[in-house]
């Protein structure tokens, strides 16, 4: 039979942690434009709701506000809250299962 010659393992993966590094920077990155994008898109359905309430405010006082325009932004509102809440009910489940996992 032929002898197989393997490479030692040094010379295939590296001994420094520049690698590391990289890796956690990028992890960290990602970690801030989550976070980012989380805090825009709450800002958003907060503005969603206060247009809705300036514009409901308006018409309830009698001024030439449209009513479409009203009901359009009281349902963009209304779909943007129950789309953040399903949401965050689908992270909370998957939290709820990654905890209930073995190791």
């Amino acid at each position: 039979m032929a002898s197989i010659n393997f490479p030692a393992v040094s010379n295939i993966l590296p001994t420094t942690n520049a690698n590391t590094a990289a890796v956690s920077k990028t992890a960290s990155d990602s970690s801030k434009s989550f976070s980012t994008f989380l805090k825009d898109s709450l800002n958003k359905v907060n503005q969603a709701q206060n247009e809705s309430d300036s514009l409901t405010t308006k018409l309830a006082k009698g001024e030439n506000v449209d009513l479409s325009q009203v009901m359009i932004a009281s349902q963009k509102a209304s779909i943007t809250m129950q789309a953040t809440i399903e949401i965050r009910n689908k992270a909370v489940e998957a939290y709820q299962e990654m905890m209930r996992m073995t190791v």
